[in-house]
């Protein structure tokens, strides 16, 4: 099998990886764009008024606007379609309305606190809504962070659901709006600008360097902790959950690193993301095959090779123009679902969450276009065996979008050139033009991570 997709396990240096980048800052004007781009969708839809939803773990169609998410609370940014921003937080939260990057009246809603915290000055939500102006004759747009067929589905609390249907008058005149922020066809987040291009390559580089150096660590006896704390960096906040687990993941409804030492032949995962990218790998804890037990011994042949052979056809396809539905079918042609059992979505977009949505489904018209940031996720499961896992983060740019990277943020188009020269000269994948490559880490692949010398490499043509 490893002559049918000629691919090798071969010995060659690890990927660059750049330990002095440094954060970027959107611009005010990239801002004032984002909200002039919604404004435009809302006209067209015929909304007067959006109610953004915000919490930890759904902030970001807030933070697109508002740069910020209000933490441990709750927030709802009220936008007209005249361009007035209204922000509703809680009692920690207000401090922060001032630096706001799309300027705004703040308003005060103490329900959104934490429990038991006062109260002073608390009045009902509906009311606040309207100081907004909104009306009983207001079409109004909700905004969550899921994407429903029928509109009349929300994913908000249902207290704030209903203070927005009073002040409207009546459910029927609110809609579900996420659509205007992450629709894979037209939403206002899904592509990008060069600053936004420049701000999400820190987080994927962050991620993709820190889980090169977690791999480097991995020995025989260390526990799952030691190598978790190779994952954390610069102080950065995490997308997702952080994985390094060994053996048995989720033993005692675990989902973090545990004490648990790693032994010869375990099976290994590892999961670390920040704004803008994703890297995970899925491997054995082996030198070898002869370190696996029996059953799984053609573990490489079995499940690495046709893996690595569909992410390298999944590069090698990925181009501005195609839809999603081309790109699913590439991976359908190479690694069909009903032998390897993968369901989820085979690549989706990326922003400041870890997954904003996904053009890439069977026989979607969605169209892969330029300002795209794309992870690698493909995930196949084949019952007795580990895992096998590269996931990454990719960008489409046309030519335009590039020279605009490359004039305004040199060491950012230096290293997207560094991990291109490494994937074609090394790794000997053909990349279209348009694609650039956020992670450090984009195609390489050890299956055999006490070996930290030999990865996949596609036969030279």
């Amino acid at each position: 099998m490893t002559q049918q997709y000629e691919y090798r396990l071969t010995r060659i240096p690890a990927p660059p990886t750049f330990t002095d980048a440094r954060s970027v800052i959107i611009p005010d004007a990239v801002m004032q764009q984002r909200l002039a781009a919604l404004l435009q969708r809302m006209n067209a839809q015929q909304l007067d008024y959006l109610v953004i939803y915000a919490d930890k773990e759904h902030g970001g169609n807030f933070e697109y606007l508002a740069g910020f998410i209000p933490r441990f609370e709750e927030a709802l940014l009220v936008v007209s379609v005249g361009g007035s921003l209204s922000y509703i937080m809680g009692n920690e939260n207000l401090k922060l309305v001032p630096f706001a990057r799309n300027p705004g009246t703040c308003l005060h809603a103490p329900i959104f606190s934490l429990p038991n915290q006062p109260m002073d000055g608390d009045q009902p939500l509906h009311k606040l809504l309207a100081s907004c102006g909104i009306g009983t004759t207001s079409r109004t747009g909700i905004v969550g962070w899921k994407l429903f067929a029928d509109l009349a589905l929300f994913d908000v609390p249902t207290f704030v659901a209903d203070a927005v249907f009073q002040a409207s008058g009546g459910k029927q005149r609110v809609s579900n709006a996420t659509g205007l922020f992450i629709s894979p066809h037209d939403g206002v987040r899904i592509r990008n600008r060069a600053a936004e291009v420049a701000f999400y390559e820190y987080g994927a580089n962050l991620a993709s360097g820190s889980l090169l150096n977690a791999l480097d660590t991995v020995e025989i006896g260390l526990s799952e902790k030691a190598i978790g704390q190779r994952l954390a960096a610069s102080g950065q906040p995490n997308n997702v959950i952080s994985i390094a687990a060994t053996g048995d993941r989720f033993s005692h409804a675990t989902l973090y690193p545990r004490d648990k030492l790693i032994a010869l032949g375990d099976r290994f995962s590892l999961t670390v993301g920040y704004k803008g990218g994703l890297s995970s790998r899925a491997a054995y804890v082996a030198t070898c095959a002869d370190d696996l037990p029996a059953q799984v011994a053609d573990y490489l042949t079995r499940v690495a090779v046709p893996y690595y052979h569909t992410v390298v056809s999944w590069l090698e396809r990925l181009k501005c123009g195609i839809t999603g539905g081309e790109l699913y079918q590439t991976v359908e042609n190479v690694l069909p679902k009903e032998r390897w059992h993968w369901h989820l979505n085979p690549g989706h977009l990326v922003a400041d969450e870890e997954w904003l949505c996904s053009p890439v489904s069977a026989g979607s018209s969605a169209v892969l276009s330029s300002g795209m940031l794309l992870q690698i996720d493909i995930i196949p499961s084949v019952p007795g065996y580990a895992g096998c896992s590269i996931e990454d983060t990719v960008a489409l740019a046309d030519a335009q979008l590039q020279q605009e990277i490359a004039a305004s943020y040199p060491q950012v188009w230096q290293r997207m050139q560094a991990r291109r020269r490494y994937v074609e000269q090394v790794l000997h994948i053909r990349l279209h033009q348009d694609v650039l490559l956020l992670s450090n880490t984009v195609g390489y692949l050890r299956p055999w991570l006490l070996d930290k010398t030999q990865a996949l490499v596609k036969a030279a043509t």
